[in-house]
């Protein structure tokens, strides 16, 4: 059986990517950006570019495989996602069908038909009948919230709780939900695999307990022996509520809003048909928000919700127009140290260790962000020490990295174009040669001006950071050797 599998970047993707390699199925990840994916897999895995829309691209990826996870969400999109997911899901079932493959396999949400569904529920119902319309049976998931280390909701619930000894909440706060553990939703899309069907099945899947968002927010503060008081209030309209999460919480102001709206519609299975077809008991909530702890205690998450590529909401499109000539500041420091040492800072940049000079500034400008939509710097690092291409750092994206040699950075702050940040060592007579270039893309006269306003800023900020990086470098070396 040869598997398609697509979103591996992203949370569930990246979990059931996992279990098929540990499983040892043969396995093909399409990926909008393969490189992204080039440290993540399995010596066996296969690799291959291609975009849900872009029709040209998909053909190629699908040919001769047997089942098609189709993983693709455009939540995180800065435009109309609803038409995004449109366009990717009749691509993606016109190809499918094309190159005769067997069935797809979608995960979409549960929410009643014939509700006032939000735009993201209403959107992954309307994705699973585009799909249908194609001569490819779909096996569809309709699930709720999903509890797991790095999931958008369990983070959300861990914030609120960690931070705030009293939650002024929203109404959305009692509205019922069925989560599932994240260990429940990969075990139904493994079994999908092998599952005979003639003709597209729907399956409604949740956990063994009905519960409101508050009563998960009292069972993490209970495993946690947190006190913690809930005050409902009608006021806080889902504008309102997702900039005071962009506030407390790693979910920035969009996404959130988006979430938000989609918590007002209840989410809880009515079709119980999935326990009969499948040998899965899903746990309850006490025993999926423990193990996720379990994990949530280390440093990083298996996989996070913001390791996906949509999670940076195509900030780096901005405006949708043509970028203009692109503006470089480069400057070099030379150290009597190794590649090694020099680098080190370099690789531990972001998240915790910060950015090795005015970080207050960065805060400021993360705040910024996140109050105009952006990620900010809520998302951190999913390791203190490593880097591989695709991981997110802060408002960053590694675009490039090279051991001892080069970081390349991608910004996905909300800007008028797009930026780099890049930092290369190379060897020297006496040690080593670091240089930092910052690179921006300006759109039109208004990229134009952001640049050339906060310039003596940047100058400053850029020329300190490097300062830091390699006075980081040197001390490192002193104290090993002390």
């Amino acid at each position: 059986m040869k598997i398609l599998l697509t979103g591996a970047t992203g949370y569930v993707g990246g979990r059931l990517l996992k279990a098929f390699e540990e499983g040892n199925y043969s396995v093909r990840c399409m990926a909008r950006k393969p490189e992204y994916l080039a440290k993540r897999v399995a010596a066996r895995t296969e690799i291959v570019g291609g975009d849900a829309l872009r029709y040209a691209t998909l053909p190629a990826a699908l040919k001769g495989t047997d089942v098609a996870y189709y993983l693709v969400h455009s939540m995180g999109s800065a435009g109309n996602f609803e038409e995004d997911d449109r366009i990717a899901a009749a691509n993606f079932g016109r190809a499918a069908a094309e190159c005769g493959v067997g069935k797809i396999v979608y995960l979409g949400g549960l929410g009643e038909e014939g509700r006032e569904l939000s735009s993201h529920l209403r959107s992954r119902h309307e994705v699973s009948k585009i799909l249908r319309n194609h001569k490819v049976p779909v096996v569809e998931f309709r699930a709720s919230i999903v509890i797991g280390s790095g999931s958008l909701s369990f983070e959300l619930v861990r914030a609120l709780t960690e931070r705030l000894p009293v939650m002024i909440a929203p109404r959305w706060v009692s509205v019922p939900t069925q989560p599932i553990a994240i260990e429940d939703i990969i075990a139904y899309l493994v079994a999908a695999a092998g599952l005979p069907v003639k003709e597209s099945r729907v399956f409604e899947i949740g956990g063994a307990d009905v519960v409101s968002y508050g009563e998960i927010i009292k069972e993490y503060a209970s495993q946690r022996r947190l006190r913690r008081v809930i005050m409902s209030v009608p006021v806080l309209t889902p504008r309102l509520s997702s900039l005071w999460l962009g506030l407390v919480t790693p979910i920035y102001a969009r996404v959130g809003r988006k979430l938000i709206d989609s918590l007002r519609n209840p989410t809880v299975v009515r079709d119980t048909s999935a326990l009969n077809v499948f040998q899965i008991r899903p746990r309850g909530i006490r025993e999926a928000i423990s193990r996720a702890l379990e994990n949530e205690d280390h440093e990083f998450a298996v996989t996070r919700w913001s390791n996906a590529l949509s999670s940076s909401s195509n900030t780096r499109i901005w405006g949708g127009r043509r970028f203009g000539t692109r503006i470089v500041d480069s400057r070099t420091m030379e150290v009597a140290l190794d590649r090694t040492s020099v680098f080190a800072p370099v690789r531990r940049i972001g998240g915790k260790t910060g950015w090795y000079y005015a970080d207050w500034l960065w805060t400021l400008r993360g705040f910024v962000d996140l109050i105009l939509g952006g990620p900010g710097l809520r998302r951190g690092r999913r390791n203190p020490e490593s880097l591989v291409p695709g991981d997110h750092v802060d408002f960053w994206r590694v675009e490039a990295f090279e051991p001892d040699h080069l970081l390349k950075l991608a910004s996905e702050m909300n800007l008028p174009g797009r930026a780099w940040l890049e930092f290369e060592v190379s060897r020297a007579a006496t040690g080593s040669i670091i240089r930092q270039t910052a690179i921006f893309d300006p759109l039109g006269l208004s990229g134009l001006l952001y640049w050339h306003s906060l310039y003596p800023l940047h100058k400053l900020v850029f020329a300190g950071m490097l300062r830091g990086i390699c006075r980081t470098a040197a001390r490192k070396v002193n104290d090993r050797a002390a």
